[in-house]
């Protein structure tokens, strides 16, 4: 087994046996640990345990992994006793690259969270990952999402979820999912009792099939019925209207377990939001709710704000950034803030700003009834006038791109940048 002191001096050896490229990327990053003293190294568990070679890290010139770092990468970490999070975002890894990944997961018995985002793995590297993860005990965390894997890697996908009784959060959103494998993947979801997270985000339309959106709308609503352990679902770009979250908030309704619902860029109107409120009054255990570029308009925003006034209890976040909601709207939900003691982040940057809005909300932040970081808009003064700049907080901060410096930065990436 090898132990992180050895691991350079392992890839290096790799490297010149198999006559490959070294790749600077590595090297540069393995030599952190190198350069660091045991005494400091052991200090730092997040360090320890993460291996961060992601493709777009400017202090490391953006280098990208190809299929040959990919190669040395299982042969130099197959045996390694040290690195539980692998992180190869936005690398240049395909199909080919992937079948070393594959035999990495199936070989290595301390590896638990990988990372692959924005690679260029297609479907056969989805087949031949999902088939390693079959037999995978270790890890819990699998990142495809902006991988092409399509229909068949989604079934793929579905299918280890048949077997695999460890993986606990799954993201293959962006990668070009179709109908079939998405019902697949609520179906198995009905007796799945391990995955806790998944997105399946923006799916490749199907209009010759009519009223796609709402059919996969309702195999997922009666999943979540159903399904005791996830709590987190991300149905991002889906077209989803009113109909379709009818079925998924009266399936909610019976959901004692999901945290974190993501519903953003569909076309939820203030029909949408009448059954979404329904939800917020009966208090069920949501507490994070993401419906930023809808449709809901004052109508939906008033809804909502009158569900979060007394009734619900649960809910900490909320984005309905870009519905087209003005003043009325605005000000309905920054007057449940005044008594609403659960709710802490709200997002609402994208709609129309009107100043008794842009009032409402400066009263709320100097009053700390919701702070300044905790919402995506900053209210200034200009010749007696209020408005509202925007922030860059969101829900999901530092999702597709991570900080070089500040308080998103992981202490892992501060060594290794």
């Amino acid at each position: 087994m090898t132990n992180r002191y050895e691991t350079l001096d392992h890839y290096l050896s790799v490297c010149k046996l198999h006559k490959k490229e070294e790749s600077k990327l590595i090297t540069k990053v393995l030599e952190k640990y190198t350069d660091i003293e045991p005494k400091v190294r052991l200090e730092k568990s997040d360090l320890s345990s993460s291996l961060n070679l992601r493709g777009n890290n400017y202090f490391l010139n953006n280098i990208k992994l190809n299929n040959d770092d990919a190669f040395c990468l299982y042969h130099a970490l197959r045996l390694n006793s040290w690195v539980s999070i692998l992180d190869l975002r936005y690398n240049r890894i395909n199909d080919e690259g992937a079948v070393w990944i594959a035999k990495l997961i199936a070989e290595n018995s301390t590896l638990k969270h990988l990372n692959l985002m924005c690679n260029d793995i297609g479907p056969d590297g989805a087949e031949q990952i999902a088939l390693a993860l079959q037999k995978n005990e270790n890890i819990i965390y699998l990142n495809l999402n902006g991988n092409k894997i399509g229909n068949k890697g989604g079934m793929c996908m579905a299918q280890m979820l048949q077997v695999n009784v460890n993986l606990q959060h799954l993201d293959i959103g962006e990668t070009d999912l179709k109908i079939e494998s998405l019902i697949a993947l609520a179906t198995i979801l009905n007796y799945n009792r391990t995955l806790k997270s998944l997105n399946v985000s923006r799916p490749v339309p199907q209009y010759q099939f009519a009223n796609w959106m709402d059919e996969i709308a309702q195999h997922f609503a009666k999943m979540l019925k159903v399904n005791k352990t996830l709590k987190q679902l991300i149905m991002q770009k889906y077209e989803l209207r009113d109909y379709g979250m009818h079925w998924i908030s009266d399936k909610l309704l019976s959901n004692p377990h999901l945290v974190h619902l993501d519903l953003s860029c569909n076309r939820i109107t203030r029909d949408g939001a009448k059954d979404i409120s329904i939800l917020l009054n009966r208090n069920t255990p949501l507490k994070v709710l993401d419906l930023g570029y809808n449709r809901l308009e004052d109508d939906g925003a008033k809804l909502l704000a009158e569900a979060l006034s007394y009734a619900n209890t649960n809910l900490q976040k909320l984005s309905i950034k870009s519905n087209n909601i003005g003043a009325e709207g605005l000000c309905a939900l920054a007057e449940c803030l005044n008594h609403n003691t659960s709710l802490t982040h709200v997002y609402i940057w994208g709609n129309n700003l009107e100043e008794p809005a842009c009032i409402a909300f400066k009263k709320l932040i100097e009053k700390n009834k919701l702070k300044q970081e905790n919402t995506d808009v900053r209210p200034y003064v200009v010749d007696g006038k209020t408005y509202l700049s925007e922030l860059t907080n969101d829900i999901d901060m530092f999702y597709y791109w991570q900080p070089v410096y500040g308080d998103g930065v992981l202490s892992t990436l501060r060594e290794i940048a």
